[in-house]
């Protein structure tokens, strides 16, 4: 038994970081084809679009054929108040993340969208009156003195550029946040869910593009002269962004939270290398400097949430949305009459002491011990 277990562990094990390297190949590829792209074609607006379209046309085949699980029934109102601005959200950030990658170099771009725990917590303060505990705070020094050190020291710096990734950074920090939500409270499948805001950020993009971006679209040579390779590099760009969006919430199912962080950290130093060897954009040992401190800053924040997640009390479910703290009774101050109190060696109900199998009341607190308390405790 203990042989199976072990072997199962090792192959979850292999599975995710099997996942982790194509995440990682797949991601960078995504990057530079994506700035190969915008330099011969500068329309981040219709790569936004091709991206779109390509999650709207492959997901429902695709996951039909995988049998996921099909949508759930949610809400009008609900709809209208998380589903659609969702959709907004995510049509924002991919647009404005496109124009950052069509003005500055990639490496540059994935540094600033290092601050995205800025943005976390920022956010839910604002929408939830979260607070986070000191150390969590000042895990975010590292993170901005390191985009900081980034952004001065940046030979191709551009404004429209660096307030691009910071608008596409809370864009994305904000599907983040929202997205958990809809997924524990619709318990929608996370891909269907993937494919649905990409449906509806299509629906709503179409019209816009048509107005501002078609007419220069179909003036441009490229286009005009048929450019397979232009077209070409389109179409992968398309097909790249869906299936990196397909493995990083697969990865994200297979992991706890902290592993994804770790994981996601670690794929923007590999792209950030990537971009640096194959597009060969110029950089100096203090702008490495600062890139590598704002990675190092989301690395410590990581660490900062698991530390202080590890401190906070256990919590006891009341209903679906409450909680309240729970504390054990004290020996000395039980009352006689409590359930579970021994008195002259029996309980005071009068039944002989709890044998080891009636867990409800071996340990005298009325909850199960072991195993079964783990489950109970949020």
């Amino acid at each position: 038994m203990l042989g199976g277990n072990k072997r199962a562990g090792s192959r979850h094990v292999a599975v995710v970081m099997l996942m982790c390297v194509f995440w990682y190949v797949i991601s960078s590829s995504n990057n530079v084809i994506g700035k190969m792209v915008l330099n011969e074609f500068p329309f981040p607006m219709t790569v936004t679009l091709v991206q779109l379209c390509s999650i709207t046309l492959y997901s429902g085949p695709f996951f039909n054929l995988w049998r996921i699980r099909k949508y759930q029934e949610i809400p009008r109102a609900y709809y209208l108040r998380l589903i659609i601005p969702l959709a907004v959200g995510k049509l924002l950030a991919s647009v404005t993340s496109h124009i950052s990658l069509w003005k500055v170099p990639v490496s540059y771009a994935h540094t600033v969208k290092a601050t995205m725990p800025l943005f976390t917590v920022i956010l839910t303060r604002l929408f939830f009156g979260e607070k986070q505990p000191t150390l969590v705070y000042l895990s975010l020094l590292p993170i901005i003195t390191g985009v900081g050190i980034a952004t001065v020291t940046e030979i191709s710096f551009d404004m429209m550029g660096l307030v691009s990734a910071l608008i596409s950074t809370m864009g994305f920090s904000m599907q983040n946040i929202f997205s958990k939500k809809v997924l524990k409270d619709t318990n929608i499948h996370h891909l269907r869910l993937l494919h649905l805001l990409g449906k509806l950020s299509l629906f709503i993009f179409l019209p816009l593009w048509l107005y501002m971006d078609s007419f220069a679209v179909f003036r441009h040579t490229a286009i005009k002269n048929l450019d397979y390779r232009v077209i070409a590099l389109l179409f992968a760009d398309g097909v790249l962004n869906w299936l990196q969006n397909i493995i990083a919430f697969s990865v994200l199912s297979l992991v706890s939270p902290l592993t994804y962080a770790v994981a996601s950290a670690s794929k923007r130093i590999f792209v950030i290398a990537v971009s640096l060897l194959i597009l060969g954009n110029p950089v100096t040992w203090v702008n490495c400097l600062g890139m590598a401190l704002a990675i190092v800053g989301v690395l410590c924040y990581n660490r900062a949430k698991q530390i202080t997640k590890g401190r906070e009390p256990p919590t006891l479910p009341l209903s679906q949305n409450s909680h309240v703290k729970y504390t054990p009774l004290e020996q000395p101050n039980r009352d006689s009459h409590y359930r579970g109190s021994a008195v002259n060696g029996k309980l005071s109900n009068g039944l002989h002491k709890s044998t080891p199998g009636n867990s409800l009341l071996a340990n005298g607190s009325g909850m199960p011990s072991g195993t079964a308390t783990r489950l109970l405790f949020v």
